[in-house]
C-alpha cells in the first residue's frame, strides 16, 4: 500500500495531468460542467454494478474514473475562479467536523441511530427548512423512497417495530386488490405504489438496501434466461416456438448454477 506522502504525490500527478489535458487536448477543453453531468451518472452506475459483484481492481478503476470527473469539476471551477479542488476538500472537511460533535466536540452518543438523529438535527440547524432537501430530485424512485424514509427516521418519524411495518405492507396490499377489483387504473396505480413504499421501508427494518437486493435479483433472472436461450439453442429450438412448460425445463436446470 501507498504511504500517505505517495497517495498524495499521486494526487497531485493527477491535478498537474488535468491541468495539461484541459489546456492541450480538444475533447477536455470542450467540456463544461454540464456536458460532463450525465458522464457523471454513468461512472457511478458502472462503480454501483462493481460493488455488487464485489469485484475489488473494477471498483479501484471505477473509483479513479470518478476521482477524474471531480478533479474535472473543480479544474472548471477553478476557471470560473468560483472555487478548487481545495475548496471542495476544505468544505467536505468543515462540513464531516461540524456534523460529528460526538468525535470533534463533546456531545455524546450511545449508537448508531443517535448519530443519525443528531445528523439530520445540525442540517436544520444550519438553515434547511425539511430533512429531505437533502434528497435529489432525479434520483430513481426506488432509490428515492429509501432515502427518503431514512431521512424522516433520523428526525424520530418511523415505525418502532418491523411487525408493525409488515402489518401496513399487508395492509397496503388488500387495499390494492380492492383497487384491483373495481378497475380504476389510476387508483390501481396509486395503491401499487404505496405497497411499493411499504415494501421499500419494510426493508429498512430487516436491514436489507432494496435497491441491491432488486439488482441482484436482476442480474439472477439475466443469468437464468440466457441459460434457457442457449440450452434452447443447442437442442436447435427457438423460443419463440417452445411451450413454457419445455422452457421450465431449462429454467430449472439454471437454479443449478445461478441462485
Amino acid at each position: 500500500m501507498n504511504s500517505r506522502k505517495e497517495q498524495l504525490s499521486a494526487f497531485n500527478r493527477l491535478l498537474d495531468i488535468m491541468d495539461e489535458l484541459r489546456e492541450k487536448c480538444p475533447w477536455d477543453k470542450k467540456q463544461t460542467i454540464e456536458s460532463l453531468r450525465h458522464l457523471t451518472i454513468e461512472e457511478t452506475y458502472e462503480l454501483a454494478d462493481a460493488i455488487l459483484e464485489n469485484d475489488l481492481p473494477e471498483i479501484k478503476k471505477e473509483l479513479g474514473d470518478l476521482l477524474l470527473h471531480i478533479v474535472f469539476y473543480a479544474k472548471i471551477g477553478s476557471e470560473k475562479k468560483a472555487f478548487d479542488i481545495g475548496d471542495v476538500a476544505n468544505a467536505i472537511s468543515d462540513k464531516l467536523i461540524d456534523r460529528h460533535p460526538h468525535i470533534y466536540g463533546d456531545v455524546e452518543v450511545k449508537n448508531e441511530e443517535e448519530v443519525k438523529q443528531n445528523w439530520e438535527q445540525l442540517k436544520l440547524k444550519e438553515g434547511k427548512e425539511s430533512v429531505l432537501e437533502g434528497v435529489p430530485k432525479s434520483l430513481p424512485a426506488l432509490v428515492k423512497a429509501n432515502r427518503i424514509q431514512d431521512k424522516v427516521s433520523g428526525v424520530g418519524y418511523d415505525w418502532e417495530e418491523p411487525h408493525q411495518v409488515w402489518e401496513k405492507v399487508q395492509e397496503e396490499l388488500d387495499e390494492l386488490n380492492e383497487e384491483i377489483k373495481k378497475g380504476a387504473k389510476e387508483n390501481i396505480e396509486k395503491e401499487f405504489g404505496d405497497v411499493l413504499f411499504s415494501m421499500i421501508n419494510y426493508a429498512r427494518f430487516i436491514d436489507v438496501n432494496p435497491e441491491n437486493a432488486l439488482e441482484k435479483t436482476n442480474k439472477k433472472f439475466i443469468n437464468r434466461f440466457q441459460y434457457l436461450e442457449k440450452a434452447a439453442k443447442k437442442e436447435g429450438k427457438q423460443l419463440s416456438d417452445m411451450t413454457l412448460t419445455e422452457m421450465d425445463v431449462f429454467w430449472n436446470e439454471s437454479k443449478q448454477y445461478f441462485n
